[in-house]
Parts: structure tokens; sequence; C-alpha cells
């Protein structure tokens, strides 16, 4: 059944909500990134929430006239506007109040999202037709999804991605660094408001599929865990879209497979889970690699700690010591040097002896700033260097007998 869904095989309307939703989740994680890098995600939950009295009044306006109350391009209107006033709002509020910007997403995200609600209820009981699923919009709903909907959904998206694409530039610049970007001529505030703007379209459109509430995990989840997998601005938005289409589409295929499963909650969850597996097997900043990172660390602090013991014959006790030394050659079954050994610890209490005369010297600040007791001397001095420090240190002493 699986199978089917992921290979666009249980119907039409299946097939329509898995592309819809595949479209919605790439410009959402797309979008997203530029909010994440620019440390505003809390944003897009202001914004979210901001569009459900456009909903409800959108639904009564269409009602009031004759018209279906649920006709999609209507209630996105009027989500749209309503989003927009809530964007107004909220930077008014930044801008000419001494509130912060957290506190004033909160008044936002509140006010407009507690008037979202008496509205509906005030639908619920006024008992109008066309009223049934409205409340879709708050966690999505797309059992009754249709082609034109799909369209819109499809074009929305493809426009975003297209803005985007055009000024992706300047608003990495803004994102990184927005003195720089003021000073070489560009406008902080409008191209703010144009990802605000970005962020209030994909919400809009997203809403038929994940809903209001959970729309603001699709925006941010996404670029957090293509984070984890690149220091490149360029490719943190390039993963995070695949990430959002990849969660949006596999989401899709198992609520169309199991149809008791809500379509908007499985694709966040679906998100989260690619979120966790990149928390824990990403390369270079998952928490795998940096268990590794601290084991290797660890070993070879013990493997120079024990050439140092060796050194100096010094007895050593310790076990994983003694354990790392047999391994890499430098110590026999009884305890005693090899060769190698011999040569690899009078090598590590010499290097002691350099460091030491390098920690000493004023001139060479900057380099003995990088000693951490396991760099090789060789990487940050030249031969010549070294060769003073050793015209220095005298004629080496027999480290062991």
């Amino acid at each position: 059944m699986l199978l089917d869904a992921l290979l666009l095989q249980l119907g039409y309307n299946a097939s329509l909500v898995a592309i819809g939703a595949t479209l919605l989740g790439a410009s959402a994680g797309i979008t997203g990134t530029f909010l994440f890098l620019r440390k505003r995600a809390l944003v897009s939950d202001a914004i979210s929430h901001a569009t459900l009295p456009g909903v409800g009044v959108a639904f009564l306006i269409m009602v009031a006239f004759g018209g279906d109350g649920r006709n999609l391009i209507g209630l996105l209107i009027g989500s749209a506007v309503s989003a927009g006033i809530g964007l107004w709002c909220l930077n008014w509020l930044t801008r000419n109040t001494r509130l912060a910007e957290d506190a004033a997403i909160g008044a936002v995200l509140s006010v407009f999202f507690g008037f979202g609600v008496v509205i509906l209820t005030v639908i619920q009981s006024l008992g109008v037709g066309r009223q049934a699923g409205l409340e879709g919009f708050l966690l999505g709903s797309t059992a009754g999804m249709l082609w034109n909907d799909a369209l819109i959904i499809a074009a929305g998206g493809a426009a975003t991605l297209l803005v985007i694409l055009l000024m992706r530039r300047p608003m990495t610049l803004v994102a990184f660094d927005p003195e720089y970007a003021s000073a070489r001529g560009i406008s902080v505030s409008q191209i703010d408001m144009l990802m605000m703007a970005l962020v209030m379209a994909v919400t809009v459109v997203g809403l038929k599929v994940v809903g209001l509430i959970l729309i603001v995990a699709l925006l941010i989840i996404p670029p957090v865990t293509a984070r984890f997998w690149t220091e490149r601005s360029d490719l943190v938005v390039v993963f995070a879209g695949i990430a959002g289409a990849l969660a949006a589409f596999i989401g899709a295929a198992l609520s169309a497979s199991a149809p008791n499963l809500p379509t908007g909650p499985i694709i966040v969850l679906v998100s989260f889970a690619l979120f966790a597996l990149s928390l824990l097997f990403a390369p270079n900043r998952g928490v795998l690699a940096a268990v590794m990172r601290h084991v290797r660390f660890q070993r070879q602090v013990h493997l120079r700690q024990g050439l140092l013991a060796l050194a100096q014959g010094q007895v050593i006790y310790e076990p994983l010591t003694l354990r790392l030394l047999r391994r890499h050659g430098l110590l026999r079954a009884d305890g005693v040097a090899t060769e190698t050994g011999v040569a690899r610890a009078a090598k590590a209490l010499r290097d002691e002896h350099r460091w030491a005369l390098v920690r000493a010297d004023q001139s060479l600040e900057a380099t003995a700033a990088l000693y951490d007791g396991l760099r090789e001397i060789e990487t940050v001095l030249t031969d010549d260097q070294i060769r003073d420090l050793d015209r220095r240190i005298g004629t080496p002493r027999e480290v062991l007998a």
C-alpha cells in the first residue's frame, strides 16, 4: 500500500495531493532558509496565525453575496489580506514602540489567532450552509483537494521559487550581514519585507495542505535539517528545498496509504524524522560525528601522555594508554618500548621542550596560542625555526635506557 502511494498508484486524488504537497514542501523549505539565516524564524509563526481571521471574514463575505464560502481562491485572498495586516502590525510595533520583536510577535500571534477563533465560532453558530470543513484550515485538509486547488498551490509555489531565484543574492547578503548589505546600497528594510512577503505567500498557499498552525514547521524544520549537512549558504537553500519536498511527499504518501492519518501532521512528523536523522548522523555537525571526534581526541591525548611517560621512564598504569601503545606497535606485551616507541617517545619529549621555548618567546606569541598538547610543531614552524629551537635546547639526552 505504501509503495503504491510512493509510486503514485493510489488514484487521481492521492497523486494530486502528493504532487501539490511536494511543491509546497520545496518552496517552504527554500523560503524558510532565508528566515532561518536572518534569525527571524518566529516571524513565520505570527504570520501563519494572522491568516485565520482572513479565512473567516472571506467566508462570511462570500456567503453574504451568495457564493460558495469554501471557494479556495476567495479564502486564500482573505488569508493573504489578514496576514498582510498582521505583518504590518508586527513591523509597526517593532519600529515605533519599545517592544522587542519577540514580544511583538507574541502580541500579533495571540490577538489575530483569538480573533480568528471567535469568527469561526460565530460561523458555526450561524448555521449557514457550506461551512463544513472550514476548520480544516487550522491543521490542513487534503481529502477534498481538486485539480484547481492543486494548480493554485503549484502556481503559488512556483512563483515563490522564481522570486527567490531572482533575489537570492541580496537576500543572502542581508541574512548574513545587513550592515555590509546596507553599505553596498541594498535596502535592508525592503529585502526584509520581501522575505516576509514570501513567507506570507507560502503560508497562504500551504493552508490547504498543512494548515496555519503547522505551516511554520514546514518553513523552519527543513532549513535546520539542511544546516547539519553543509556550511555553504547556497547548498543550505538547495538541501532545505529537497528536505521539504521529501518530507511532504513521504508524508502525503503515508497519509494516503492509511486514510485515517491526517496529511498535515504526518508531513510535519516526517520532516522531524529527517531532522532527527540529520542531528544524529550528519558527517560533520551530527551528534555521532561529535562523539567520534571526542573519542579520537581522548585517544590522542592518552597516546601522547603515554609517549611522554615512556620518554621519562615513568610507569604507565592507565589500561587505555597501554592498549593504545601496544596497538600502535610502540610497546611490547611485556611493557618494554619497541624501537619505534623509543623514537616516538624521544620526539614527543623534544617537542614539549620546543613548545616550552615557543611559549616563552614573545615574538612567537601567535604561534604559542596554537599549542594544545597534540599539534605537531612542524605544522606551525619552519625548518629553520625548529633548528634554532634545537640549538637552544642543546644535545638530546638518551630518553630510554
